[in-house]
């Protein structure tokens, strides 16, 4: 058994597209209509194009605001990036104009920074020393 997708909710599903494949440099992978506004739309890493995909899921569901909403006003990401460099990434994403609601922090071995990823998310960005 493997993971094959993961999910994430978004408020507008255009607009997730846009980011994740914009300054986040993610791939689309599918983007099937499925009657009405939503669409079955997925993502994957550029590194690992054949790897897990991210379905940009519609926040729909009436459960999801409050859950989202909770992490969000605790600081919490919803799910977190691997990157070879937080520092070099966070700066790269800065200067497109993206927003962080946590500076690169050094925690041991582990470095992280956190996004708003303009859709209702916090997402962190993690390395972890050799």
């Amino acid at each position: 058994m493997i993971i094959s997708t993961m999910s994430i909710f978004v408020d507008d599903q255009q607009r997730a597209l846009d980011f994740y494949t914009g300054p986040l440099g993610f791939v689309p992978q599918q983007d099937i209509p499925l009657g009405g506004p939503y669409r079955w739309l997925t993502v994957s890493s550029p590194e690992h194009p054949d790897g897990v995909q991210i379905s940009l899921e519609p926040a729909e569901h009436p459960a999801v605001a409050p859950f989202r909403d909770a992490l969000v006003a605790d600081g919490i990401p919803f799910t977190s990036f691997t990157v070879a460099d937080v520092g070099a990434e966070y700066q790269r994403l800065r200067d497109l104009g993206v927003v962080f609601t946590q500076e690169p922090l050094q925690q041991g071995p582990l470095t992280t920074a956190v996004l708003d990823d303009t859709c209702g998310n916090l997402i962190q960005l993690a390395a972890m020393e050799e």
